[in-house]
Order: C-alpha cells, then structure tokens, then sequence
C-alpha cells in the first residue's frame, strides 16, 4: 500500500471528502445511483457484458465503481484494472460503504489492502501510483473505461491531454469510456485521443456528462 494514503474528512458522517482534492468521493444526491447511470449505462453495460469483459478505471476511491460493475455481471469473470495515486485506508473504505446496504463489500473488503484480487467472478489489480506514469507501462486494453477521477478544475493532472491520449492507446476495439464530466477540453482530448464522443444527459442536477466509443 502506499505511502500516499488519502486524506479524509467526512460529510454529514456518511460521505468521504478528499481534503486533498477538496471534492466528494461520490455524489451527495446518490452515489450508486450515479455510478449506474454515468458508468455503466454511459458504457452500455450490462449489455455488453461477456466473460473475461475488462474494465480500466482512472480514480478507484472507494472502490464503489467496481462493486456495482461487478453486482451487474453474471458472465463468468469480471477483468477490473484501477489507477489510484492515494488509496483510502481499508477503515475508510469500510465506512464509506456502509452508504450502499444493497451492495455487497465483500468482494473488496475480504482482500483490501491487498491491490491483487482472483475470485472466481473478479480479476483486478488497483495500480498505485500517478497515472500519468503507471498508465503509459499498462499493457492491457480496457473495454470500457470508467473515467473517474475528481473534478477536472480539481484534479486538473488526471484530465490531461496526455492521458486522455493513453486512454485511447490502451482501449480495444470498439471500446468506449464515460464519465460523469462535461467540461470541453476533456472532451476535446478525447476526440483527439480517437473517440467519437458525445454529450448526453448526466445525473440528478448535471444536466450533462460525456460517453464515447473508440473510432
């Protein structure tokens, strides 16, 4: 585990705020909620699930995003590849959870702080590290990513151009990404990066988010 453990403070006692990053590690008005629509319908999941599906993450958190992927697959084995440069102690993500009784911590708790997971249903690795130098030296290609990291005007470094390009080099075809965000260089990166990339209806008060597919 590294030595760069996120920071927390925590709001109304039931949601985890990066102070680092002074951002909210899942929406205030329902973070399943959100992950489901912004993440897997933005990806067009579970439809496209299929054995040995592979998902790659920038920005694991709480690891909420891969147990809703996970609760959603029943095609054998989920691949899970996450970036995350301050892991949240095994506490935290423990506490942080505890928001969503209808889904299951097991598949992370039972291993965390362990970054290596093998069940019969989940394959992941959670990398630690910058992604700007842990993403370039992957060598897998997701089928669908899950751009998740704090807000862009935030956490500027895990929206730049440069990465968003690796996005697009470590994608396979016909792979597609979606994100929560909507601002217009992100969007512009990942059109230069190789996507067809669309505005369409975000979460709750966003009335915009970004999904794509690789051309």
């Amino acid at each position: 585990m590294s030595d760069q453990t996120a920071q927390l403070e925590w709001r109304d006692g039931t949601i985890p705020v990066s102070i680092r990053f002074d951002d909210p590690y899942f929406s205030l008005a329902g973070g399943l909620d959100e992950t489901r629509h912004v993440f897997l319908a933005g990806n067009d999941l579970p439809n496209r699930y299929r054995d040995g599906f592979h998902i790659a993450e920038l920005g694991f958190g709480t690891g909420l995003s891969m147990l809703t992927a996970l609760q959603a697959f029943d095609h054998g084995t989920l691949h899970f590849t996450s970036f995350e440069a301050y892991p949240m102690a095994r506490t935290d993500i423990e506490a942080a959870l505890k928001a969503f009784p209808d889904l299951d911590p097991a598949p992370l708790l039972d291993h965390w702080p362990a970054t290596s997971i093998r069940t019969d249903r989940l394959h992941a690795d959670i990398i630690i590290g910058d992604a700007r130098e842990t993403l370039p030296s992957w060598t897998g290609k997701a089928d669908a990513w899950f751009l998740d990291g704090f807000s862009p005007a935030k956490n500027p470094e895990l929206w730049s151009p440069e990465l968003m390009l690796e996005v697009g080099t470590h994608t396979a075809p016909n792979g597609t990404f979606a994100t929560y965000t909507a601002a217009g260089h992100v969007r512009r990166s990942l059109t230069d990066a190789g996507f067809d990339v669309e505005r369409v209806q975000g979460f709750g008060r966003k009335r915009h988010m970004s999904v794509g597919r690789l051309r």
